[in-house]
């Protein structure tokens, strides 16, 4: 099954060029876990209904803030598409910039033996009587890898992980992918990058237009709707800085939208340096429209 994956860092280009370019016969299989939750639209610069209506995208606006959506669920999902926009002449395109998604997407989740339930179930247990921070810390201690990876109130891959190293005498930093793609898929594979300059140039110009669009009503619903900051949507950057805001009680919403700013940035950093790593990109500028027709005429032909 041939299919086409387009990524690249926040801000740089991905939804003007879908816009540009896949249109007819293209139909867009979303790869940005923050984009799956409902409600949060202008944080998670979720395209445009409009753009929808024309374009036709999955995956988005599919789960509660307050649910948790994993990788492996990603990958069943886009297979699922993958084959159904196949079989209906059409061709798939997965594209956003949630890096593990591509990875696991192309070579696999990695092989972790199946734990006993007890261990969750005990976990769980110590969770409610602990609390998250407690188990934040011992997960330092015995993996500081994974944990500088996890935002320190994620339930889910705090528990998680404590409940691989603690089945299987592992650390979860230690099971790796496959370096094999998996079988069933002929993929291209399209990085979008841009000089680093003009990228964190789009990135503030982003966040300024997303507070200008509305975002802080926006945030004030999530508020309104129960939402705390455990909850997997609110771990995200654009808002998780308000809790912050509300815990520390010195900060401005102008240093909100600064952090947010600084926040995306690193973000971006720590994107471009994962994409990187991954073999056979072809990389281009999301402007090339030409190149990119060519790539893609090439590998649909072949």
């Amino acid at each position: 099954m041939k299919i086409i994956l387009l990524f690249g860092p926040t801000a740089v280009g991905k939804t003007e060029l879908i816009s540009r370019f896949f249109q007819k016969n293209y139909e867009i299989i979303n790869a940005d876990s923050l984009q799956v939750y409902q409600t949060l639209d202008i944080g998670t610069a979720k395209p445009s209904a409009e753009l929808m209506n024309h374009i036709p995208h999955h995956l988005i606006d599919i789960i509660s803030p307050k649910d948790q959506f994993h990788a492996g669920e990603f990958v069943r999902l886009a297979d699922s598409l993958a084959l159904d926009i196949t079989n209906r002449g059409k061709i798939p395109v997965i594209c956003g910039g949630t890096a593990f998604y591509f990875r696991n997407y192309l070579y696999g989740l990695p092989e972790i033996p199946e734990i006993d339930i007890s261990f969750r179930e005990k976990l769980n247990f110590e969770l409610q009587t602990k609390g998250i921070k407690y188990l934040y810390n011992e997960l330092e201690k015995l993996d500081p890898e994974r944990a500088k990876k996890i935002h320190p109130n994620d339930k889910y891959r705090i528990v998680r992980s404590l409940e691989i190293i603690r089945g299987s005498g592992t650390v979860q930093s230690k099971f790796k992918p496959s370096e094999n793609l998996r079988s069933g898929i002929t993929p291209l594979i399209i990085g979008l990058e841009r000089d680093r300059t003009e990228l964190y140039k789009r990135v503030n110009q982003r966040v300024d237009e997303m507070f200008e669009s509305g975002f802080l009503k926006e945030v004030k619903h999530c508020f309104e709707q129960g939402l705390e900051e455990t909850d997997p949507g609110m771990q995200g950057i654009g808002y998780r800085e308000f809790f912050l805001m509300n815990r520390r009680g010195d900060i401005t919403i102008s240093d909100v939208k600064d952090l947010i700013k600084m926040n995306s940035r690193r973000y971006a950093k720590r994107q471009i340096t994962f994409f990187k790593s991954l073999p056979d990109v072809k990389w281009v500028h999301p402007d090339d429209v030409d190149l990119i027709r060519d790539e893609i005429m090439c590998f649909l032909q072949r």
